[in-house]
């Protein structure tokens, strides 16, 4: 053990002094955005150099770096500090988010040096997501470009407050006042609308240092302050603070019989032992008798703190649901209209399905109609049917569940969500809430006595979806039909909705645009879970060609009702067949959208049901279908009679 002499324990105070000081230091949290190759990377290096948070093994590394992947000469390309990628060294751009620490005298920070190509935009807009303040830089030889907008929009929407429009590269323009004031004034010509509370710009060159840290002497026409003085000036909002308590539960803690709490991070507002809190979803209140930190029990626990909190009665509260103030509840509701930014290459369309998840919590949700989309270039709303790739525009979301969220405006977690593929599983956009939507105050679920399970009873039959789906001339019909009347001669209560009869009708206003296909889907499965809801064995036959309508169907019945059944024939012999001659004029162009020429079937990847038609008879095909119904039944029988599974 080392002996412990005044000398080292004065070095040990001092570790101690300084830990503290840093402790005690506000905290900014902000990102570098804007178009490619503007300096976002070499910027951040340029800060993490003069405020001394490169090692001298670092730096070693750093001019190793230089030689082989610079693109600065024989000089060190400060970018490199922060482009870890191999695939980014080579390329000379940012991919991933890259976060870096630093700290002045003054304030500590973290940066998000985000990527400025198009196709990453969505990286660009995660980290944003937490930061109080934006960088947005412009190269002084090409102004402000498109992505220079978009980035701002997107800053706006999610929303920062705090914008400094760095004009880098001033060097590369004879440091001419000129060109700075052209640019700043085109900026803030369509900035100045997009509600930010502060707008600074500066001129600089992070590749030599010019106005980041140290004054230029090149730039004796600036009389504004260098980049650093104003990152460690600007407001820090402590408004998350002020605003109602929100605490979305992350995890029910409970190791023992005599523990149960509820972990999360406060979003915002405060909270102390005695306060009431009241349960979003269900409404139930309680009063916090505990708050448990890492360290001990708290009395006061304010928003960004990590804390489990312990209440003085037994509510249900499960993860997802949000702790609140009792003065200033959220709103719960399945339906609201929202702000998207697109992130993925196959556009959103109104009818589309996805999955909905907020900061603990999540839902199906499909998208009802888009409003408009924003026009990156004047800001003006557009009328659209799709968005695309990195657009921005106002969407109408419905929920199969409802969810507790304040407005984006009002609260920065409880207002955002992202939107997930149900089968990639990838997050295709992300959205901030404007508000609710609710057709009347007056409309409510009605309790009813008689239940499906009452009605089920009196059929003597368990209810069930058996959804068959096929390009067309498969034989999803013939089958169905054939079906029908063998549990109709059974005694069982049936009904059939194909396709083409109900679009006589029901669906008879729709088209065939993949818009429309998805909102055909929806209205056949809500009648479907109804007719299931009356006890009917419903039989469904529709192309139905994509998977997420599939499933989307397939959530909306109860568990085990829904049962797909693959009308699996290959695409030639139903080119073969071309029962109505459809494959024909399709083929030759005079039918658009159709399934299987130019627009797409995507197979059932895991059905109940795989029928292979060729080489069997539709007889052959009912048979295994009623066989699966008979097995399915004893096996609920045996589970319910306490046999087990």
């Amino acid at each position: 053990m080392q002996h412990v002499t005044p000398e080292n324990l004065d070095a040990v105070e001092g570790v101690r002094a300084y830990l503290v000081s840093q402790e005690k230091k506000s905290l900014l949290r902000f990102l570098t955005c804007g178009s490619v190759d503007d300096g976002k990377s070499t910027l951040i290096g340029r800060l993490l150099s003069d405020t001394k948070q490169i090692f001298e093994d670092q730096l070693a590394t750093l001019e190793q770096d230089s030689r082989r992947h610079g693109t600065t000469g024989d000089e060190m390309d400060f970018a490199l500090l922060v482009d870890g990628l191999e695939a980014e060294r080579e390329q000379g751009i940012t991919i991933d988010v890259a976060y870096r620490f630093f700290a002045t005298p003054k304030r500590k920070f973290i940066v998000a040096d985000t990527p400025g190509h198009e196709q990453y935009t969505r990286n660009m807009a995660t980290g944003a997501s937490t930061c109080d303040l934006a960088i947005v830089l412009v190269d002084a030889r090409q102004g402000v470009l498109r992505q220079t907008r978009r980035h701002t929009v997107i800053a706006s929407l999610l929303g920062i407050r705090h914008i400094v429009v760095a004009i880098n590269k001033i060097d590369l323009v004879g440091f001419d006042q000129g060109v700075f004031d052209r640019i700043v004034a085109d900026y803030r010509a369509f900035a100045g609308t997009l509600g930010f509370r502060t707008l600074e710009a500066i001129p600089i060159s992070a590749r030599y240092g010019d106005n980041v840290s140290q004054r230029s002497e090149q730039l004796d026409w600036y009389g504004g302050p260098t980049l650093v003085e104003h990152l460690e000036t600007v407001p820090v909002d402590d408004e998350a603070v002020e605003r109602p308590f929100r605490l979305p539960v992350q995890y029910v803690n409970r190791p023992n019989l005599d523990f149960r709490g509820f972990a999360g991070t406060i979003a915002s507002g405060s909270v102390s032992p005695g306060d009431a809190v009241v349960v979003a979803k269900s409404g139930r209140q309680a009063k916090v008798r505990r708050i448990v930190a890492q360290g001990g029990d708290l009395d006061l626990a304010v928003a960004g703190q990590a804390v489990t909190l312990v209440l003085d009665e037994e509510v249900e509260v499960s993860r997802g649901n949000v702790l609140v103030a009792p003065s200033a509840r959220p709103q719960v509701a399945d339906r609201f209209s929202a702000s998207v930014v697109w992130f993925d290459e196959k556009v959103l369309r109104p009818g589309a399905g996805y999955v909905l998840r907020t900061a603990t919590d999540q839902a199906s949700a499909t998208v009802d109609k888009i409003s408009h989309r924003l026009n990156i270039n004047d800001f003006s709303e557009e009328e659209a049917r799709e968005l695309e790739l990195n657009e921005v525009g106002d969407v109408t979301i419905t929920l199969q569940s409802p969810v507790a969220f304040d407005a984006f405006a009002e609260n920065r977690t409880t207002g955002a969500f992202i939107l997930i593929d149900r089968i990639t599983n990838a997050t295709v956009g992300a959205g901030m809430i404007r508000q609710a939507i609710r057709q009347a105050d007056n409309i409510h679920w009605q309790s009813l006595d008689v239940g499906r399970e009452a009605r089920a009873t009196l059929k003597h039959q368990r209810p069930a979806v058996l959804w068959f789906t096929g390009l067309s001339g498969s034989g999803k019909s013939t089958i169905a039909n054939l079906l029908e009347k063998k549990l109709h001669a059974a005694g069982r209560h049936t009904y059939i909705l194909d396709g083409d009869n109900v679009r006589h009708g029901l669906n008879r206003d729709l088209g065939f645009t993949e818009a429309d296909r998805a909102e055909n889907i929806r209205r056949v499965a809500e009648v479907a879970r109804l007719m299931a809801d009356a006890g009917l064995i419903v039989i469904v036959s529709f192309i139905s060609p994509f998977r997420s309508e599939r499933l989307l169907a397939r959530e909306l019945m109860t568990e085990g009702e829904f049962i797909e059944v693959f009308v699996d024939t290959p695409f030639e012999e139903c080119v073969r067949r071309d029962p109505k001659g459809l494959y024909a004029k399709a083929l030759k162009g005079e039918i658009d959208n159709f399934t299987g020429v130019d627009s797409p079937y995507e197979s059932p990847e895991n059905p109940e049901l795989r029928l292979q038609t060729l080489g069997r008879t539709p007889e052959e095909m009912v048979e295994a279908v009623e066989r699966w119904l008979t097995e399915r039944d004893i096996a609920q029988q045996h589970y319910e009679s306490g046999g087990g599974i």
